[in-house]
């Protein structure tokens, strides 16, 4: 049986991948290292885990509208989340996931699975599909 959550579009585009999710925000400008697509903010609870091909779920991001940059670095080196799921998305992490591509959805109408359940993004509708 799958699952359909529907929430808003952010960023228009379809992808899939394993969840990874955190109940805390992310900052990409330090927080991210977009050569490697790995979470480097010691003080984050993802710190060390790699982001790369991953359904990043997050409740907003937080730092420098540079972050968008960096989101934008990380799809142009390959290391980029496959799609970017937010509680409440923010300008930063909008703008970033429509200048780098990424589906994006935020304000889902319920909850998300364990991390590791493969998720489908769909940004064009604003729904999430699992398992």
């Amino acid at each position: 049986m799958y699952m359909n959550l529907t929430g808003r579009s952010i960023s228009k585009g379809t992808a899939s991948g394993e969840l990874l999710k955190t109940d805390t925000p992310i900052s990409f400008l330090g927080g991210v290292d977009p050569r490697t697509g790995i979470i480097i903010d010691e003080s984050h609870p993802l710190a060390g885990e790699k982001i790369t091909g991953k359904v990043l779920a997050f409740p907003y991001g937080k730092g420098s509208t540079v972050g968008s940059y960096v989101l934008y670095a990380l799809s142009r080196n390959g290391t980029a989340p496959a799609a970017v799921i937010n509680t409440e998305c923010e300008t930063i992490i909008a703008i970033g996931t429509i200048i780098a591509g990424i589906p994006a959805v935020d304000r889902l109408d319920g909850d998300l699975p364990e991390n590791g359940t493969a998720v489908t993004v769909n940004g064009t509708e604003g729904t999430v599909t699992f398992a």
